[in-house]
């Protein structure tokens, strides 16, 4: 899977999917917000270590372009294995796009609040194409969730939030955008060179002409919108043909995003968020973090508490969480987000992201039945 921050989101919820309880009424004024961090926090979930970057001679914008793609010949064919000439040819014919440039140079627009940003795909079309997308593709799901304990409907979200169950995969050539970004934006260069890099070992992975390939702006791929270095870390062959194919074999792209979840962290059976109240007389607690290292009791004393019928972790699971604080349709809404939530949030480091995941996966789920 991917570096999901890259990426434009499709966010995708289902009315199916609301809360059993309707939100809290909105308070007169704003709550006061606190953001103090206790002195006993949890450990975090523990993650992959980080893929290694390029050196300064691949990545320094002071240096000439000729001799920084040198320098990156050198540096990709010596770490990986691959043939520098093809490198070099490869690298002859990739383009410059502007249109890359211009996307991801675009200054952030400000973050919608939730009662925005949750309806955005919010609409039947996405929900019932998702269950549709589960009921075609079921014996194959549920024998990957089965194996892995990441349920069907979450790895059905993802498909549906980043490509539409794959209608909208992207249309840039991957040697392209990424020969664009490595050399010609230097804000990231050093992630984009290394995924450049990536590339071509993938191409040399799984016998691929990496020319071909065609993706998002950002350079992610398949269904599941996976970033090369993704692909190589956590692709898995679903069907055993041999192949690690993200692109068409969805039995792979299935297993590719099960892996991605359980190499982070997924917790079998655990649950992924909870509805929660705020004690009127207690001030807000904005933790400014999404990993799930508030124990419990804190988060009691700082007046949270679980809505009723909402899940808690069991005596075997982790226990941590982290709260999310959204303006929802009704007001303030606050949410409790588990280990789980946190890995979802890897896919995508946006909490609202991860949300909405949840929550299509959950519409999915109902829409499916058992």
């Amino acid at each position: 899977m991917t570096i999901r921050t890259l990426l434009p989101v499709a966010l995708a919820l289902a009315l199916a999917a609301c809360a059993a309880h309707a939100p809290p009424p909105a308070p007169a004024t704003p709550p006061a917000v606190t953001t103090e961090i206790p002195a006993a926090l949890l450990p975090p979930v523990p993650q992959p270590p980080e893929r290694a970057l390029p050196p300064a001679s691949v990545t320094d914008p002071t240096l000439p372009r000729e001799a920084r793609v040198a320098a990156f010949v050198d540096y990709a064919s010596q770490l990986y294995g691959v043939d520098p000439n093809a490198i070099r040819a490869q690298l002859a014919q990739a383009q410059v796009l502007q249109r890359t440039l211009d996307i991801i140079s675009r200054p952030a627009e400000a973050v919608r609040p939730w009662r925005d940003y949750r309806p955005i795909f919010m609409t039947d079309a996405r929900i019932q194409a998702g269950v549709a997308f589960y009921r075609d593709n079921r014996a194959q799901l549920d024998r990957i969730a089965a194996d892995t304990g990441v349920p069907p409907e979450y790895i059905v979200a993802i498909i549906g939030v980043e490509t539409f169950y794959g209608r909208n995969t992207g249309s840039y050539r991957v040697l392209d955008v990424l020969n664009t970004l490595a050399f010609d934006y230097p804000k990231r260069a050093p992630f984009f060179a290394g995924e450049l890099a990536q590339l071509f070992a993938l191409g040399n992975d799984e016998h691929l002409d990496v020319s071909t390939l065609t993706g998002s702006y950002a350079g992610a791929m398949g269904l599941g919108q996976f970033m090369p270095s993704s692909w190589r870390a956590w692709g898995r062959d679903g069907d055993g043909d041999g192949r690690r194919d993200l692109l068409g074999d969805k039995a792979d792209v299935f297993a590719s995003i099960a892996n991605y979840f359980v190499a982070h962290g997924w917790e079998r059976g655990a649950p992924v968020v909870a509805r929660a109240s705020l004690d009127p007389s207690k001030a807000e607690f904005l933790p400014g973090t999404v990993d799930p290292v508030y124990p419990p009791a804190d988060l009691a004393t700082r007046g949270y508490h679980v809505q009723a019928g909402e899940p808690v972790p069991g005596a075997t699971q982790s226990p941590g969480a982290t709260v999310l604080g959204l303006d929802g349709d009704a007001g303030r809404e606050y949410w409790f987000g588990y280990r789980n939530f946190y890995v979802i949030t890897r896919y995508n480091h946006s909490p609202m992201y991860a949300l909405a995941v949840h929550q299509l996966a959950q519409a999915i789920r109902a829409g499916a039945g058992p």
